[in-house]
């Protein structure tokens, strides 16, 4: 056998590229600069070169406001899936397989139990990435659970929202969850205990019309998108040119829709403040004081006899002032 033929082919592979990960850069929607992903960790996934605030998933969410991190998953009740046997391009079981994979979760919303600046809270967060964020009979379950569980710790409660609204696929059912969580809250209200509303980029829909607008504090992220129906329905609906910044967070601060604009990284400080302010005393209550002595009047001396005389006057039975000889 000739040499030629038996000889060792290099595996160096020349014109081929080793397959790496194809998540290390992702590009800004608002300015289109790519960042590295290890800068958008550290910054909460805040660009650091035009400050837009990007989107968040709910662990992510949850991790940012607990203290240290730290929080107790709350369990979710199942519903049925697929109650209604819903069907368009694909089966609805299908669209939700493929949503808990790629989000790692179950729901659209998780829920935890934690600390925040100190003060007992119950945190639930809605994830965009699944499905839009929006809301079945099973994300209106860990919503009330959310609130019953903040019940039963006489914990505040935080909803982040970030939905498209009900979910179309279970009808009926997913609207129904509108007046369950505000049922809900409305009860956690009646404890005495607060519940403030985060709204994120985007909060609209159903979301909207229900728990994510009826916060004793309403506070929102910058640039947040926040209404009902989208800007471009609007316009169809009403054919007019809509405002600079219309449905924006900023906009609706202005007209008195939300009561602040946060940063994300002042996020957590902020909800520990309110918390604190509205949970803590700002003044010890008095404490109990002694009966006061009871207070004696002495009567006047030396006016008795005048008194008298005028008294003598006032009871005249003709009732003119008498006349007296000069």
């Amino acid at each position: 056998m000739s040499w030629l033929t038996n000889r060792v082919l290099p595996k160096i592979g020349l014109g081929r590229r080793k397959d790496g990960p194809d998540n290390l850069w992702e590009k800004c929607r608002a300015c289109g600069q790519m960042v590295f992903h290890r800068d958008l960790e550290q910054s909460s996934r805040v660009c650091p070169h035009c400050d837009h605030h990007m989107r968040l998933t709910a662990s992510q969410r949850l991790r940012l406001l607990f203290d240290g991190g730290e929080f107790e998953r709350i369990k979710t009740p199942q519903p049925p899936l697929d109650p209604l046997k819903f069907k368009d391009s694909r089966r609805y079981p299908d669209q939700i397989k493929d949503a808990r994979s790629a989000a790692e979760a179950d729901f659209a919303v998780e829920a935890g139990l934690g600390r925040i600046g100190g003060q007992s809270a119950v945190v639930a967060a809605q994830n965009f990435f699944f499905m839009g964020g929006s809301v079945s009979p099973g994300e209106g379950e860990a919503i009330v659970a959310a609130a019953e569980r903040a019940v039963q710790e006489d914990a505040a409660l935080i909803v982040c929202a970030a939905s498209g609204g009900m979910r179309m696929q279970e009808g009926i059912l997913s609207l129904m969850q509108m007046p369950r969580t505000t049922v809900a809250i409305q009860r956690l209200k009646e404890k005495g205990l607060p519940y403030i509303s985060v709204l994120t980029d985007p909060t609209t829909g159903g979301t909207t019309a229900s728990f994510a607008m009826i916060g004793d504090v309403a506070i929102a992220e910058p640039g947040a998108l926040i209404g009902f129906a989208g800007p471009r329905v609007i316009e169809q609906t009403i054919r007019e040119q809509l405002p600079d910044g219309f449905q924006r967070a900023e906009y609706l601060l202005e007209h008195g829709m939300v009561d602040m604009v946060v940063h994300r990284h002042e996020l957590a400080e902020t909800l520990g403040r309110i918390l604190s302010l509205m949970r803590e005393p700002m003044v010890a209550p008095p404490a109990s004081l002694p009966p006061p002595d009871p207070v004696v009047i002495p009567e006047p001396e030396g006016d008795s006899e005048l008194m008298n005389t005028a008294s003598d006057d006032a009871e005249d039975d003709d009732g003119e002032a008498p006349v007296r000889a000069s």
